[in-house]
C-alpha cells in the first residue's frame, strides 16, 4: 500500500481507502442491496491488515450501521486509522431529511462517536449540504466549535458538482472535499483539481468504480433489489453505463483488473489524496487495495480515457 497526505490536514492515509456506504446494508435502501454482518466485519479488518488506514463512512448509511460495524471491526485498532463520517441526513424523526441546524450536527456527532466507539471523528464531513450554504463563513462555526472541544480533528464538505466545490474554496473553511471522480465524472479534472492543489484542500475520490459498473461485472439486463440505489434507475441508462465500461476496458492488462484500472485512473491525479471503492467482502477488498501496488496508467491511457470521455464514450 502506498500513502498520501490528505490536504493541509497533514494526516497520512492509505491511497486506497475504504468506502463503507455498501455494508450499511439493505434494511433502509439507499444502499448497493443486502449484506452480511460478519462478511462486512470480516471485509473491514482484512482492509486493516493489507495497510488500509482510511475509513469512510456517513452516519446515515443503514441507519448508523456502517458506523456501528466500523467500531466493531476496528476497535482495538484505533490508532492505526483514520475515520471520516459524514452528518447531514436526519434520521432521528421519522424518515430522514436535510438537517444542518449547529444543534443537530452537535447531537449527531455525540451518537456517531458512540457508535464508532472512539471519543472523536478525524475528519467530520458536511453531507451534501444546500448549494447556497456552503460560501458562508457562518455554515461552519459548528465545526470550528467542535475542533476547539477535541470532538473532531478536521472537517470537510462532500458534495456533487465541481461549483459547489469552488464555492467551499471560496469561504476557505473545509480542509477536504469528498468528490464523485472516476472515469465516468471526469469533469473534476479541469474544474475542481488545480484550485484545490493551489488550497491545500486534499480531496477523497468516490464513487471511484461509477457505482460497480467499472469492474466490468454487470450486464446490460441487470435487475438490482429493492433499496439498492441502482434499482430505480432506466433500463438505458444501465445498459448505457456497461456500454461505456466496456469502451474503457482496454485500460485492463495481466495483473491490473478493470477495477484496478478504474482506481488507478483517479490515482493519477495527485491531487487526490485517497480513493475510497465500496467492498462488502474480502475478496472485494484484495481486490481494491491491488490497485495500489498495479501497474499505473500510461500517460497515453490516461489520454485515451480523457478523450473517451469527451466524446461520450461514443454513445
Amino acid at each position: 500500500m502506498r500513502y498520501r497526505t490528505l490536504g493541509r490536514t497533514g494526516l497520512r492515509v492509505s491511497e486506497v481507502g475504504f468506502g463503507a456506504w455498501a455494508v450499511g446494508g439493505n434494511a433502509h435502501g439507499n444502499s448497493y442491496g443486502p449484506t452480511d454482518d460478519a462478511a462486512s466485519v470480516a471485509a473491514i479488518r482484512r482492509a486493516a491488515d493489507l495497510g488500509c488506514t482510511f475509513f469512510d463512512t456517513a452516519d446515515v448509511y443503514g441507519w448508523g450501521h456502517s458506523e456501528e460495524l466500523l467500531g466493531q471491526a476496528l476497535e482495538g485498532r484505533r490508532d492505526e486509522v483514520v475515520l471520516a463520517t459524514k452528518v447531514g441526513g436526519d434520521f432521528y424523526h421519522s424518515g430522514v431529511r436535510l438537517n444542518f441546524d449547529p444543534g443537530y450536527i452537535g447531537f449527531a456527532l455525540e451518537r456517531s462517536l458512540q457508535r464508532l466507539r472512539t471519543d472523536h471523528v478525524d475528519v467530520y464531513q458536511l453531507h451534501n449540504p444546500p448549494t447556497e450554504s456552503l460560501a458562508d463563513p457562518r455554515t461552519y462555526e459548528v465545526l470550528d466549535s467542535l475542533k476547539a472541544e477535541g470532538k473532531i480533528a478536521h472537517y470537510g464538505v462532500s458534495i456533487h458538482e465541481p461549483e459547489e466545490g469552488r464555492l467551499c474554496l471560496e469561504a476557505g473553511k473545509p480542509a477536504v472535499l469528498q468528490i464523485p471522480f472516476s472515469l465516468f465524472r471526469q469533469e473534476w479534472i479541469d474544474e475542481l483539481l488545480p484550485a484545490a492543489r493551489v488550497a491545500g484542500v486534499g480531496l477523497i475520490a468516490r464513487e471511484p468504480l461509477g457505482n460497480g459498473f467499472l469492474a466490468g461485472t454487470i450486464r446490460p439486463d441487470a435487475r438490482f433489489p429493492p433499496g439498492d440505489i441502482r434499482a430505480s434507475w432506466p433500463r438505458g441508462m444501465v445498459s448505457g453505463r456497461v456500454a461505456a465500461a466496456e469502451r474503457l476496458a482496454f485500460l485492463s492488462k495481466e495483473g491490473r483488473s478493470r477495477a484496478q484500472a478504474a482506481l488507478r485512473f483517479v490515482l493519477a491525479f495527485p491531487e487526490v489524496s485517497t480513493t475510497i471503492p465500496g467492498a462488502k467482502t474480502a475478496s472485494q477488498v484484495e481486490e481494491n487495495v491491488g490497485a495500489s501496488e498495479a501497474e499505473p496508467l500510461t500517460e497515453a491511457e490516461v489520454r485515451e480515457a480523457r478523450r473517451l470521455y469527451a466524446r461520450d464514450f461514443g454513445l
